[in-house]
């Protein structure tokens, strides 16, 4: 690195972390001198605007705990019905009023977003927060806060950024919605109970509401005219306690309106206008991204036993908050050498809960285990034989995938791959078996060198797989051979090229470790797209170290670059809450997705030539070392595509 470089190209400090750096873009300048403020500081009194630095970043910037301000400007976004689009707000103190190790407390509030027609984007529904935390120093977790009001607490010198989600329904109407999030600084409760209420005032206002409340109460089969003298005694009572000092010394005349009026004009206001238009995401993802899930990495953490009624719980509230994603999710057992047992629905095909699984619209595929997932009694062969016919009789078959070995690598695992195969197809001629792989068998060499044994295992495996599934890694950056690989792969017979990411490929290219640049997450997807690809496979969404408690730290596999294999938290990490925490890595895999939604569209009017030129023409993506490092790009393709189709 030389010294030129600013400090938003810096790698943060963590060790095999790549690519990225924990800002976005732009210059650092300075927005203000430092305040002039000295002494103690009521930030009741003082506008926000002189505590706080608040301004608006996409959501394709690692916001870290340096990044410096920017100004605040209104934030103007474009989204389609059934899409999520998001955006941070950066929040960083100027100085400090807390009385505690925090610089101080900040309340974000945020509107319902309204069209002029009176349509809504109601807070708490369409429109969500979570805060940004750090994992190994570079922010990834986003923890749900408390809505429409939340108080987060600032530290001196550090940037804090709360992630905002905006969901649009399917059938939202179109056009344009405003509203705004508002910050405050603000007092601690602990600072606020002090400055109004002493204890011996505390005492007496708790026991004149006591009192209150004791002739409210009992009057039941009581006569009319003692209820209301009861009635009237505690009328004056509260009269009293509101009347006292603590009360009418803090509220005006007109009551609290005021309080609040005052409190508005020393906010910070941030304004939102998003765009609806009239296209539709499709319910169900054009490309599958499935998922893996540790089902032991679950039972481990959570001391749920393998087929008791907790482990079917907590495997259906993942694989349901997942759905939200757009990523068709699977849950996976590790065998010996690679094999791996994959299923979608832990209950057997029979049983409801497996239709309502492969039923759900958002789901795009599904793995059907090639043995029972909860031993019982029955033979394998038999189990699948029963598993297959039930699903074959269903609409839902088309969705159905075996994924029997995780990259074979010598004859006997391709000979284990084509038996168990042969077996589906005995019962099953038309199901689909994936195969991942990145080499032939070592012990068998295919061709000269290992690209050609690489592109010979079609052949090798036909025809016991038809999702051959190949590792980014092996095109590195000679998008060239995708040509190669793809002419292999016989489309014309219902074969299909999945590709996947691993631990590689490694910075520059598209992938999604820990510290990478955020346009290099959502990358992932763009990649998929241009090379032509009908399906993406990743190995792991929760593959974090063992762990017997929900709420231990999350700590990476050793050997594995930070974040692979871990696209979500246990919410226990963070919170008393059971929910998983997503990662702005996932968040980004979706966003790629729903960008891939947008290619599709625009291609389908004007083909596929024309998709990929308007990848290069705005510079969003040529290659998997060349593809945009800022936000600008997206926006200009989601533009011109708005526009072009909606003309």
């Amino acid at each position: 690195m030389n010294n030129s470089e600013s400090h938003q190209d810096m790698v943060p400090p963590v060790e095999g972390v790549a690519g990225g750096g924990t800002a976005y873009g732009w210059g650092d300048g300075s927005l203000q001198a430092p305040s002039q403020l000295r002494g103690t500081i009521d930030p009741t009194r003082v506008p926000s605007s002189e505590l706080v630095h608040v301004w608006c970043m996409p959501s394709t910037a690692n916001v870290g705990p340096q990044e410096m301000p920017r100004q605040l400007e209104p934030v103007s976004l474009l989204a389609a019905r059934n899409e999520r689009e998001s955006i941070q707000i950066a929040i960083r103190p100027k100085v400090s009023w807390s009385g505690s190790s925090n610089a101080g407390v900040v309340q974000i509030q945020c509107t319902d977003l309204c069209s002029t027609s009176g349509d809504r984007l109601v807070v708490g529904q369409s429109v969500t927060m979570r805060r940004v935390v750090p994992i190994l120093g570079v922010p990834d977790a986003l923890v749900p806060v408390d809505m429409p009001v939340s108080q987060i607490n600032l530290l001196p010198g550090e940037t804090s950024a709360i992630w905002v989600s905006i969901d649009v329904p399917s059938t939202q109407p179109p056009g344009q919605y405003d509203g705004e999030f508002i910050v405050t600084a603000t007092k601690t409760d602990a600072e606020c109970a002090t400055q109004f209420l002493g204890k011996s005032e505390k005492y007496q206002v708790y026991r004149e509401l006591r009192e209150c409340l004791d002739v409210i109460e009992p009057i039941d089969g009581k006569a009319v005219e003692e209820v209301v003298e009861r009635v009237k005694s505690a009328s004056t009572t509260l009269r009293r306690v509101l009347l006292s000092p603590p009360f009418s010394d803090f509220f005006s005349e007109n009551g609290p309106a005021d309080m609040m009026d005052e409190d508005a004009n020393l906010s910070i206001r941030l304004k939102v206008s998003l765009t609806v238009w009239d296209f539709v995401l499709p319910t169900t993802p054009s490309l599958p991204a499935v998922i893996g899930i540790s089902d032991t990495v679950i039972e481990d953490r959570f001391g749920v036993e393998h087929g008791s009624a907790e482990w079917y719980d907590a495997l259906e509230q993942h694989f349901k908050w997942l759905l939200q994603y757009k990523i068709s999710p699977y849950f996976c057992k590790w065998g010996n050498s690679m094999r791996v047992l994959t299923y979608t629905s832990p209950w057997p095909a029979d049983h409801p809960k497996s239709d309502e699984f492969f039923s759900d619209p958002r789901l795009a595929a599904y793995a059907v285990p090639y043995s029972p997932v909860v031993p019982s009694g029955d033979l394998a062969k038999d189990y699948l034989q029963k598993e297959v016919e039930i699903l074959r009789s269903k609409s839902h078959w088309k969705k159905a995938y075996f994924y029997l070995w995780d990259e074979p690598l010598n004859v006997q695992q391709y000979d284990a791959i084509r038996h168990q195969a042969s077996e589906i197809h005995a019962y099953a001629p038309d199901a689909r078996v994936l195969t991942t792989y990145y080499s032939g068998p070592s012990d068998a060499p295919l061709a000269p060198n290992n690209f050609e044994a690489f592109l010979k295992v079609p052949g090798f495996l036909r025809p016991h797989t038809q999702i051959y599934c190949t590792s980014e890694w092996v095109i590195g950056n000679r998008e060239d051979l995708v040509k190669d690989i793809i002419a292999e792969i016989k489309t014309d017979s219902d074969e299909e090229w999945w590709t996947y990411v691993c631990m590689g490929p490694s910075d520059p290219h598209p992938n999604w470790h820990l510290g990478m640049r955020g346009t290099q997450h959502r990358a992932v997807m763009w990649r998929v797209w241009k090379e032509g690809g009908t399906g993406f496979l990743y190995w792991g969404a929760n593959c974090y170290e063992k762990a017997t408690v929900a709420s231990a730290e999350i700590k990476f596999r050793r050997g594995l670059p930070p974040g692979d294999g871990v696209l979500f938290y246990p919410g226990e990490v963070f919170s008393s809450s059971h929910e998983p925490v997503a990662s702005l890595r996932l968040e980004r895999l979706l966003s790629g997705l729903q960008d891939i939604e947008y290619l599709r569209l625009f291609s389908s009017r004007y083909g596929r030539d024309e998709g990929l030129a308007m990848l290069e023409k705005t510079g969003m993506y040529l290659g998997p070392e060349r593809y945009t490092l800022d936000h600008a790009p997206i926006d200009m393709m989601r533009g011109e595509i708005f526009r072009t189709c909606h003309s």
